[in-house]
């Protein structure tokens, strides 16, 4: 985007919500005038910016390796050994109210967000026996905080007060992208001993924020947990509740986001992998696939990190040296592991539809799906049982597939122990290294959406983007940026976007934040 201000403006519940405009500019490209654009990638980002350039008349074709749209939310068809025919997937996603562009991308098809369902909690358990419970916690900062504080019991009065208050306080004041100066030289787990959060309550940081990336906290930037904290917690009065799909997620969001591209003349080509990306001279590429060449006039890579440096390493005439070693360098977090188990009988009643565990040895959380999603609320009640699933984060690359899906098990029995005794009908297991890995000292070398082509984007949530936003919400953030970024060198309006405040919601807490940062500056 080559304008950009940024207000505070009322958007649902949090009234501090900021607004991001585009530049001016026509509403669409005059008859004639349309680009053609390449979008190579069919995930959350190449959607978003494939949605927004077809909104405003540009000839758009999407290439997408995999035969179904939706990324690392994809998901395909599964007879079981019943004879179910059903939908496997990469597992949970949280739909946050903070993810404000997710939600108004998903919105073209489902005004209402009716295929969403809000979840009423968000438990986390410890293997020693507590829960912390996000059902009563006040939404505002700094209510939140405190009446956390009030209702769990692994973090209380008396660790708040043991805490180191001066180190903490960059907690009060997170602003990007200053938080990533300060804090993408430290750990996770380095800020937090610094600031002596409490050991018995660790599993608060790194089951909420950093174990959404995928990622061990040893290695994981302390600015992108600082980042979390501000998103979900203290700057954002949104709250820690969320919304899932109603069903799968290529039925609920992602089969009718295709149609409604279709609709706009959007040329979506599935299982086409896209190998090479040759400039032109005068500007534009050849885009090249296994059928031959496709020419066009700007680009969008919406690629995942592996996708995205095997093509650059496949187009030679892409960019400077700087900047491809800059994609080189990106880097994917550790394995994972998702297991979905259809049982024969029912978890007990009041099992929730998601639970983060924690000190139960790789297993991180476990989803009751029939509890919110309809085709495993339907099978459940053909069979009288249950569909469980189970997901492994950060699993050591050596580990023998076999044994950590049985350990998950084990753990399942640990957690629930009703199950001990259900038969398995059948099971599936999604194993998967393709997450963006935020190790610590990344940032300033990973690639912008604007690259040294002007005709060339970059999106994606590995992509750096100083603002607020992190997960799904940055990759729809990013593919809308990248689509906004083509369309004002071209005098067209691009989308409007919304974000958490890009600072601390108190002036009193940003005040203090201030004095911290003079007191450790140099």
């Amino acid at each position: 985007m080559t304008a950009r201000r940024t207000t505070t403006v009322r958007r649902g519940r949090d009234r501090k919500a900021g607004i991001v405009f585009p530049a001016p500019g026509a509403d669409r490209f005059r008859r004639g005038d349309e680009p053609s654009v390449a979008v190579i990638g069919g995930g959350i980002a190449g959607l978003a910016a494939a949605t927004i350039l077809a909104e405003r008349g540009a000839r758009v074709t999407l290439y997408e390796k995999e035969d179904s749209l939706g990324g690392r939310l994809s998901g395909r068809r599964t007879i079981l050994a019943d004879g179910s025919a059903v939908t496997m997937t990469r597992g949970f996603h949280a739909f946050f109210r903070q993810y404000y562009n997710l939600r108004g991308l998903l919105r073209r098809t489902d005004p209402g967000l009716e295929r969403l369902t809000p979840l009423p909690d968000y438990p986390l358990r410890h293997s020693g026996g507590l829960t912390d419970s996000f059902a009563r916690v006040p939404r505002t900062p700094p209510f939140s905080a405190l009446g956390f504080v009030a209702l769990s019991p692994t973090f209380g009065w008396r660790d708040l007060a043991a805490m180191d208050a001066r180190a903490a306080l960059p907690l009060l004041d997170v602003r990007v992208p200053e938080v990533y100066e300060r804090f993408d030289t430290m750990t996770a787990t380095g800020f937090l001993e610094s600031v002596r959060f409490p050991e018995a309550a660790h599993h608060l940081a790194f089951e909420v924020f950093s174990r959404s990336f995928f990622a061990d906290p040893r290695r994981l930037s302390a600015a992108e947990l600082l980042l979390m904290f501000h998103i979900y917690f203290l700057g954002s009065a949104e709250g820690l509740l969320f919304d899932v799909p109603v069903e799968p997620f290529p039925q609920a969001l992602w089969n009718p986001l295709g149609d409604y591209l279709r609709r706009l003349g959007v040329d979506v080509r599935t299982t086409y992998p896209v190998r090479e990306v040759l400039p032109r001279d005068g500007g534009g590429a050849d885009v090249i696939t296994d059928t031959g060449a496709d020419r066009h006039q700007a680009v969008v890579m919406a690629l995942d990190t592996a996708g995205l440096r095997r093509t650059v390493a496949a187009s030679p005439g892409l960019g400077t040296g700087a900047w491809r070693d800059g994609v080189a360098a990106l880097r994917t977090a550790p394995p994972f592991l998702v297991s979905r188990l259809w049982l024969d009988r029912p978890v007990d009643a009041d099992r929730p539809g998601f639970l983060g565990t924690s000190g139960y040895h790789g297993l991180d959380n476990v989803s009751v799906l029939e509890r919110y999603e309809g085709e495993a609320a339907r099978w459940a009640a053909r069979n009288g049982g249950s569909v469980v699933e189970l997901h492994a984060y950060a699993v050591d690359p050596a580990a023998e597939p076999k044994q950590v899906q049985d350990e998950l098990v084990d753990r399942l029995h640990q957690v629930y122990p009703e199950t001990r005794e259900v038969h398995v009908v059948d099971a599936r297991h999604e194993w998967r290294a393709d997450c963006p890995l935020f190790e610590v000292g990344s940032h300033r070398r990973r690639p912008t959406v604007r690259t040294p082509h002007p005709w060339l984007t970059l999106a994606g949530d590995q992509i750096r983007c100083d603002l607020p936003v992190a997960l799904m919400e940055r990759a729809a953030t990013t593919g809308f940026l990248a689509a906004n970024a083509l369309l004002a060198d071209r005098g067209v309006r691009g989308q409007v976007l919304w974000t958490v405040p890009r600072a601390g919601r108190s002036p009193v807490l940003r005040a203090l934040g201030a004095a911290a940062r003079r007191h450790s500056a140099p």
